[in-house]
Parts: C-alpha cells; sequence; structure tokens
C-alpha cells in the first residue's frame, strides 16, 4: 500500500494513482462509496497533500471518481475510460490498448492560414501556420490520416522532428507545450485522393473523421486536426451519467 520513496513528482502521483486505481477495483471504497480525505490518504500513503492532489486528478480525468466542493470524492466505478491524453495522444492510446503505434509525416509545410484556420486558431489574418499530413499505423498496418494545423511558434517545434517521429504530442509536452483543453467532433466523410492512396482503400470510400481542436492552460489554441480513419477500425462510445460524460475511444 505504501507509495513513498524516490522517484520524481510525476513517478509519485502515478504510482498513487495505480494504487487507488486497484482499490476501487477491488471494491475496496465500496460501491458509490466516499474516498477518505486528501489529509487521510496522505498519511495512508506517505505522500504530500500536493501528490494526493494530482492523482485523484488523474482517477478523476479517467472518469473513476468525481466530487462537488465542499465534499470528499465519491467513487463512479471500476469500468476503465480514455485518459485525457489518450484522447488527445493517438500514441497513447495505441500503447493503452498494447498496440505498437507507428507515424510517418507524408508533408509538411509553412504558409498564410485562410480565414476558417485563422478563426479556429484564433490567429490574426495572414498569420503563417504549419499543415502537417501524417499516416498514422497500428501494428504496422495503416488506420488513420492525420492532417493537423499548428500556429508557427508549436508548428516550428514540429518542422524539426524526425519524419517517422512516432508522436508529436509527447515531444511537445516535453517542450513545455501544455495540452489543457480538447474538443472531439466525429462525422463521416469520403475519402479524397490522398487518403485512398495512404490507406489502400477506394476513392470516395467512406471514412471516420474525428476533428480535434486543443487549447492551452489560457485557451490558447494550440492545434485543429482531422484525423480519418478507415472503417472497422475504430469506435467512439459515449457514457453520460449525472456525474459526469466520458469518451471512450476503442478498436472497432
Amino acid at each position: 500500500m505504501a507509495v513513498a520513496g524516490g522517484g520524481t513528482t510525476e513517478a509519485r502521483y502515478r504510482r498513487l494513482a495505480a494504487s487507488l486505481r486497484e482499490a476501487i477495483a477491488a471494491g475496496t471504497f465500496g460501491s458509490d462509496g466516499r474516498l477518505p480525505s486528501e489529509e487521510k490518504l496522505a498519511q495512508q500513503y506517505g505522500v504530500s497533500r500536493g501528490t494526493v492532489r494530482q492523482a485523484l486528478a488523474v482517477l478523476r480525468a479517467n472518469g473513476l471518481v468525481t466530487s462537488r466542493r465542499g465534499t470528499r470524492r465519491v467513487v463512479l466505478g471500476t469500468a476503465r475510460t480514455q485518459s485525457f491524453f489518450e484522447l488527445l495522444s493517438f500514441t497513447r492510446w495505441a500503447r493503452s490498448l498494447g498496440e505498437e503505434p507507428g507515424g510517418r509525416t507524408i508533408d509538411i509545410k509553412s504558409c498564410p492560414a485562410n480565414p476558417l484556420e485563422c478563426e479556429q486558431l484564433s490567429l490574426a489574418p495572414g498569420s503563417q501556420i504549419y499543415r502537417v499530413l501524417r499516416l498514422r499505423t497500428l501494428s504496422r498496418v495503416p488506420i488513420m490520416i492525420e492532417r493537423t494545423l499548428y500556429p508557427e511558434h508549436v508548428g516550428a517545434m514540429i518542422a524539426r522532428l524526425e519524419p517517422h517521429a512516432i508522436s508529436h504530442t509527447e515531444l511537445l509536452a516535453e517542450e513545455g507545450v501544455v495540452f489543457a483543453d480538447t474538443e472531439h467532433t466525429i462525422d463521416l466523410v469520403h475519402a479524397e485522393a490522398d487518403d485512398a492512396r495512404l490507406l489502400g482503400c477506394t476513392p470516395d470510400a467512406p471514412l471516420m473523421r474525428e476533428r480535434r481542436r486543443a487549447t492551452d492552460q489560457s485557451g490558447r489554441p494550440l492545434l485543429w486536426s482531422d484525423d480519418r480513419f478507415l472503417p472497422g477500425t475504430i469506435a467512439f462510445t459515449v457514457h453520460n451519467s449525472v456525474a459526469s460524460t466520458a469518451l471512450l475511444r476503442r478498436r472497432g
């Protein structure tokens, strides 16, 4: 049960989150039970209250606990939901499934943004952006095309990466780019010429599209992406409850 020990702060709160997740799965706190206070959890696991708060934030992002102001956190259940970063990052999602993620940058260029792109990225008219076209694979099988737009300061970091860099999101995070919020819009589109060529499908074949718009802590857009998946390779499930709404991305 002990978590205290060496390692970085990040390692400590992730270990604590894992321990609490196991306790929830084992029914230690009971169905719809209340977790102990932050102070008691800190004493029980031998960590600081700050570490407890970070660990509880991970559990909340995974849909396992919730809380209201002035009350202790309540266990919602044991069903696994997608974490924020697994929904944001194809690489983390693939690894969470035990799959081998892959990526290859097909094209990257700096160019002026059109009016719609300026609106989506909150840029002044005529601002420079980076357009990135990537092929994504699961266990070496092509399943998705990414068309991502970045504001210039973020795109310049992407331009320095190797074409076969597996994760852009993780590398940006290492450079201090903080992803805080993401909107997901899911619909159906027909394959364009690049889609058909890279995914091996027929022109005009139906593809599932996920559009993502990610922002930092101040609400400043960091990317706007159009991701297109082959049919049968991925599905999204939305779980609604009074306490929370959770989105899950899974293999189709």
